[in-house]
């Protein structure tokens, strides 16, 4: 889609398309294209068709909003989820903001919401001209400007705070090296030592040699999936994990876990928890141990409910070993299995294979090491009280 076939469709022919394009979502692709193209030409057809199967795609990201929205592909894929953009703009309600990579618009939709007022700039004019029609369809446009411009020539010093969302794309597809960022790793620090406050999102897996010093890490899950990471300047510099939906936060009180035993128990922590180095604060609140000083597994002795891990019953532990393991699933009449697995090289469908699985029976097994040994735990599946 170009700039101006995506303009046209912002026209009331265009409308009219889209909401064809709409009834047919799902349809066969190329009866879809032929009854538009009895009315509307190739490249309106083609626009409209595009723009109403990215809505379908982003209402897992934007829910209802996505309706009226407009997308790229590249910036559906990068835009933050809406539960998460809301939860990032509450920490900055009421401020106003510079988005340098404003992309689509999906965190300054959330800001704008908060009550900030918001000057967006992204370097591609189709992806400006998607975000100006966002803030209008979405009756935000009072609240946020969208110009076309490069993110470092931003001055951050005019605002409150600066927030970055640098792409993480290359011509060679998705990039996890900070330095292929776009605009790369030093520009944004660059503009980060020249803001007030600061919030960058990043990569859940940033290598952690790449946050600065001075800077809080947060990490957000959503449903028990890891999303995405927060830096704030101008905050406490420390490490948080964030639990979304229901706004659960931990921070760093630099637990050190002390190492066990075994326990009736083993907790999995949160994604969140491990990548923000919090595992001591989950294994205090638990009462548990490690199992292994390296390994992100935790034993307890108790049944505690928390939202910052699963719990599961350890029925067998054993150093691992296809042929016991096998005879052991065989003998309890398990059939199906989760099978978990950390610090552990094993594959893990090669091994449900290899298990021959046969019964009505249902386990988790975690795949684990403790002290340098591999071993295999087999659990119970029923879920905390």
């Amino acid at each position: 889609m170009d700039l101006d076939a995506f303009n046209e469709l912002l026209t009331t022919r265009g409308q009219r398309a889209l909401a064809e394009a709409g009834e047919l979502t799902g349809a066969d692709p190329v009866a879809a294209a032929t009854k538009l193209r009895k009315t509307y030409d190739a490249p309106l057809t083609s626009a409209a068709l595009t723009q109403a199967g990215l809505r379908e795609r982003a209402k897992a990201k934007f829910g209802e909003d996505a309706r009226g929205m407009y997308f790229t592909h590249h910036g559906l894929e990068q835009s933050t989820r809406a539960e998460v953009a809301a939860h990032r703009a509450r920490r900055l309600a009421g401020a106003s903001v510079v988005d340098a990579c404003c992309g689509i618009g999906g965190d300054f939709l959330a800001l704008a919401r908060a009550g900030c007022t918001v000057t967006a700039v992204d370097i591609d004019p189709l992806t400006v001209a998607v975000a100006r029609a966002n803030a209008e369809a979405l009756g935000l446009a009072d609240r946020v400007t969208v110009t076309i411009g490069d993110a470092a020539a931003v001055r951050p010093e005019d605002y409150d705070v600066l927030f970055a969302d640098p792409a993480r794309r290359t011509s060679r597809g998705r990039t996890f090296d900070p330095l292929t960022y776009s605009p790369p790793w030093p520009v944004v620090l660059g503009l980060v030592s020249r803001a007030e406050r600061a919030c960058l999102k990043v990569a859940p897996g940033i290598p952690y040699e790449f946050i600065p010093a001075q800077a809080e890490a947060e990490w957000v899950s959503y449903k028990g999936e890891v999303k995405e990471a927060s830096l704030w300047t101008g905050e406490r510099p420390t490490r948080r994990a964030t639990l979304l939906p229901g706004g659960h936060t931990l921070t760093s009180a630099d637990v050190k876990a002390p190492v066990g035993a075994m326990g009736r128990y083993i907790y999995e922590p949160d994604g969140a928890a491990i990548r923000a180095h919090l595992v001591g604060e989950v294994a205090e609140l638990v009462g548990g141990r490690l199992l292994d000083p390296l390994v992100a597994y935790i034993a307890a002795d108790e049944p505690v409910d928390t939202p910052w891990a699963a719990r599961y019953e350890v029925e067998d532990i054993m150093p691992f070993s296809l042929k016991k393991l096998r005879a052991a699933l065989r003998e309890r009449q398990i059939g199906n299995v989760t099978i978990k697995k950390r610090a552990s090289a094993l594959d893990i469908e090669r091994l449900r294979t290899d298990l021959r699985l046969n019964g009505e029976k249902s386990a988790v097994i975690i795949l684990t090491r403790i002290m340098a040994r591999p071993y295999a735990l087999i659990c119970d599946t029923s879920p905390p009280a």
